[in-house]
């Protein structure tokens, strides 16, 4: 189709150019479009947002060659004509939707609400399926006309870049996921593991013991499975997402290591605040208790996230600086007004008091950045990467926790990037899963590997690391304890009792206003780690997550 007014307008352009380039050529453009006036004079080319009328009849136009199941023609009205029509195909294909009737809503500006009552039928089964969606119209760049702007989420809310519809036999059988103590654990009561429980159904749907059903689901891109759908690494992708049921299956019972009270307190506590997230694990076993997003793009950063950990990561860095001989919790770490690094000056957080004789349980509790740069010098370039790997399980992607995660990364970049990874910035990326178990680490000396499903029910070999020394976590649990009894964590974690740490950080991000804000801490057997995008400092946003999963996850 493109070729074809392609030509058209390279021919047109031959003939006005014959008659008067001016005049004709700018009349063309105008019918072109279907704007030529009445009265013989040049009609003035739209440009602009569409009209009220033209989005009314634009949207009018889409959903009656919808309704008919005309994917081809529907296109045409779009602005990405081929992959219009290739979702539209599949969902009349693929996905057996018939019997579409659209129900337009108000328009406001450019945007028209809608409603869509249809039908699902495959192999004698049939449902009726509802659902609200939404386009916008807009004004095509080159051709002037209005538009429907092109979003898989117009023909369903849940569609993303890449999916496509379909109906059938399910790829897995259901399950029935339950937590540590026999509890149904349900989208619709926890909603941050609707992702989670679509994953755990693709992975362990037919070693749970049930049997597939018929229905229409979301087929996201990439999915298929493939090694890393297998092991649990990251790159599988995503499980197929249930819109509706025609035969229901069977569903087998799948044990996982979830907390449905922990659970409950992250959901509560997330939802609080725009783009956070949360993991708590218990440090003791190794086992995942909850995972809480709150996010409208759906993203599971819990478990996914790759984002600078600010200073959280001083955990990390105050052990390798202890383990490696440089200092001790009791010995000297000063706190300057700034710090150099390869010509990179570093700097405290506003309000932050120097001291020339801090020492490293000091600065680790007013969460001093310069008396971390100033160990720039003294460390190998791989240090900080050498304990995130031996000590903590980072960085090495082998972790099977029983859906796709991230491991972490503290890349050996030299130059201002490693006084930048001692206070979590530069190349650091971390997920509030891996602060967990850094945490949790810290707590017991051990890495254990986190899980949400038992390593035995698929022979999982879990990734390994070698942990810490009695003494290093006698002097991180001082320094964590002091960070949340009387340090940056105080107010925050204020009113908890029992055996309480914690580290606050923020962590700036390109192109951010406002910095991350990050909070890590344990109380008896529960460790949590929380982050918020654009959220501040740590005690701003993170931190209230934390103290209130900690409080209430019993």
């Amino acid at each position: 189709m493109r070729r074809g007014v392609r030509g058209a307008v390279i021919g047109g352009v031959c003939v006005v150019m014959l008659g008067g380039a001016g005049y004709g050529a700018y009349n063309f453009v105008s019918a072109l479009n279907g704007d030529a006036g009445t009265g013989g004079g040049p009609a003035v080319v739209k440009s602009g947002p569409p009209s009220g009328t033209e989005v009314k009849e634009t949207a009018a136009k889409f959903f009656a060659a919808w309704e008919k199941g005309d994917a081809s023609t529907a296109a045409t009205y779009t602005d990405y004509p081929e992959a219009a029509r290739e979702l539209l195909t599949a969902y009349g294909g693929d996905a057996h939707i018939t019997k579409v009737h659209i129900t337009p809503g108000t328009a406001t500006g450019t945007t028209v609400p809608f409603t869509v009552a249809a039908t699902v039928s495959y192999e004698g089964k049939t449902r009726p399926l509802s659902y609200e969606s939404r386009l916008d119209v807009v004004r095509g760049k080159t051709s002037y006309r209005p538009l429907v702007d092109w979003q898989p989420s117009v023909v369903h809310p849940r569609l993303q870049k890449g999916d496509t519809l379909m109906t059938g036999e399910s790829a897995s059988p259901p399950i029935e996921a339950v937590d540590r103590d026999g509890k149904v654990l349900t989208p619709e009561k926890y909603p941050s593991l609707g992702p989670i429980l679509d994953e755990l159904r693709q992975r362990y749907g037919d070693k749970a013991g049930g049997r597939a059903g018929v229905e229409l689901v979301i087929r996201h891109a990439g999915a298929g499975g493939g090694e890393a759908a297998e092991t649990g690494e990251t790159g599988g992708g995503a499980a197929d997402t249930t819109l509706l049921t025609l035969t229901k299956g069977r569903p087998g019972t799948l044990h996982t290591t979830l907390s449905a009270s922990a659970q409950a307190a992250a959901e509560t506590a997330v939802e609080k605040y725009a783009d956070s997230s949360l993991v708590a694990v218990k440090p003791s076993t190794g086992e995942i208790l909850a995972v809480a997003n709150h996010r409208d793009d759906g993203f599971d950063a819990a478990l996914l996230g790759e984002r600078p950990p600010g200073s959280t990561m001083k955990i990390i860095s105050a052990a390798a600086l202890i383990d490696n001989g440089l200092t001790t919790a009791n010995g000297p770490a000063p706190c300057p007004p700034s710090a150099v690094s390869e010509s990179q000056t570093f700097q405290n957080l506003k309000g932050l008091t120097p001291d020339e004789h801090a020492t490293l349980s000091d600065s680790f509790a007013r969460s001093c950045n310069t008396a971390f740069v100033k160990f720039a010098n003294e460390v190998e370039v791989d240090t900080l990467t050498k304990e995130a790997q031996e000590r903590f399980g980072l960085g090495q992607n082998n972790w099977r926790i029983g859906v796709p995660s991230f491991d972490g990364r503290v890349p050996a970049a030299g130059g201002p990037d490693t006084a930048a990874a001692l206070i979590g910035q530069g190349q650091v990326q971390m997920s509030p899963l891996n602060m967990a178990s850094v945490t949790a680490t810290a707590m017991t000396g051990t890495f254990r590997q986190p899980v949400i499903v038992p390593l035995g029910l698929d022979h999982r070999e879990p990734a390994r690391a070698r942990g810490l020394s009695r003494s290093t976590v006698q002097q991180l649990r001082g320094m964590m304890n002091r960070t949340a009894t009387s340090g940056t964590a105080a107010g925050v974690m204020s009113g908890l009792g029992g055996s309480i740490g914690a580290k606050t950080g923020s962590a700036e991000a390109d192109g951010q206003a406002k910095s991350d804000s990050w909070f890590t801490g344990y109380r008896g057997d529960v460790a949590a780690a929380a982050m918020v995008q654009d959220g501040g400092h740590g005690i701003d946003a993170a931190g209230p997550i934390v103290a209130s999963v900690l409080r209430n996850a019993g």
